[in-house]
């Protein structure tokens, strides 16, 4: 391809670009979110900024969209296949701009989204020459500061109190019980407690979590029902360059274990997850017993350990129609 023809394709694509870089293109945008047809989340830059502000757009159908990966896809000669290849898309835009989009069966919204859904982000470049590390808090003579002043806080006797606080406090759990003990039902009202201007992020093999927050994405890998090539293994590039404020998982499988516990270790607040187990300790070991049947090579004893200090446990048990939380570690 010649210096002309490659310019003449960049025109093109910036020209079909238009009806979303008119939104990431616009003054203190930081990143910019599509979860579903109609409607765009902007990020704005700034301190003091709000976290999210939703903007509604008719030009942003699900056919533009949808469209819009294909033409991405082809510019840049990626392989872009939601059936039977890759459904994800991600590339550099005119401009700097980082790219990063999901369609078909893997990405709903709604459980209307039969057919599947598309939902995408852009990561605004710009040069931060105005940027010195005074805006990060660091200065010589300076003490460095936690961002989140419940980190220092000592965990409350009272056990709801301690959960409230851990949810508060970003950490990552894990609710243990046994099969019908209400485990998701109880996450789904852990859900319900949580900031309405966080951005939400499900991981699930079907849809199960109940998300009220408008600034959500969820993405489903079907046990039985997979024919393209995304798997657990890749979706961690996915969710953190769609970066959201909280990750949820359904139940912890052997297939999810690891892509899970590489996620609570991103730098993610509050990440949430399932499994089967009878007590605290032995959720933790089931959960690395899951972790080891594909990744067989870690550290059995020091995974327990750093485990142990990242990731808080909710055990429910149940005793005929009676339910109950007996443990939070």
């Amino acid at each position: 391809m010649s210096e002309l023809s490659i310019s003449e394709t960049y025109k093109v694509l910036e020209s079909i670009l238009r009806p979303l870089s008119y939104w990431y293109n616009q003054d203190n945008v930081e990143e910019v979110a599509v979860n579903h047809p109609g409607s765009i989340w902007l990020r704005m830059r700034g301190r003091h900024a709000f976290p999210w502000i939703e903007q509604e757009d008719v030009k942003l159908t699900r056919e533009y969209l949808n469209n819009l990966l294909y033409i991405i896809a082809n510019t840049y000669d990626y392989s872009f296949n939601p059936v039977e290849g890759t459904p994800v898309v991600y590339a550099t835009l005119p401009g700097g701009h980082r790219f990063t989009g999901i369609s078909g069966r893997n990405v709903m919204y709604d459980n209307d989204d039969l057919t599947g859904g598309v939902a995408l982000a852009v990561r605004v470049y710009k040069e931060d020459v105005n940027i010195d590390f005074s805006n990060f808090g660091f200065a010589s003579g300076e003490r460095l500061r936690p961002l989140n002043k419940l980190q220092n806080v000592e965990d409350p006797d009272d056990p709801y109190d301690r959960l409230m606080l851990s949810i508060r406090k970003g950490e990552h759990l894990l609710i243990s019980g046994a099969t019908a003990t209400g485990k998701t039902t109880f996450l789904n009202n852990i859900i319900k407690i949580l900031e309405p201007h966080k951005r939400i992020l499900t991981i699930e093999d079907t849809r199960e979590l109940i998300v009220p927050h408008k600034n959500r994405v969820h993405i489903v890998l079907s046990r039985t029902d997979l024919t393209n090539t995304f798997t657990y293994a890749r979706v961690i590039d996915l969710i953190v360059r769609f970066t959201p404020d909280v990750i949820i998982g359904g139940e912890i499988s052997t297939s999810n274990a690891m892509a899970l516990w590489e996620l609570m270790g991103s730098g993610h607040e509050n990440c949430f997850a399932t499994i089967h187990a009878e007590n605290p300790e032995e959720a933790y070991k089931a959960f690395i017993a899951r972790i080891m049947r594909t990744t067989p090579t870690i550290d059995r004893e020091k995974t327990l350990i750093e485990m142990k200090e990242k990731l808080r446990v909710v055990q429910i048990n149940r005793n005929g129609n009676i339910r109950a939380v007996t443990a939070i570690t």
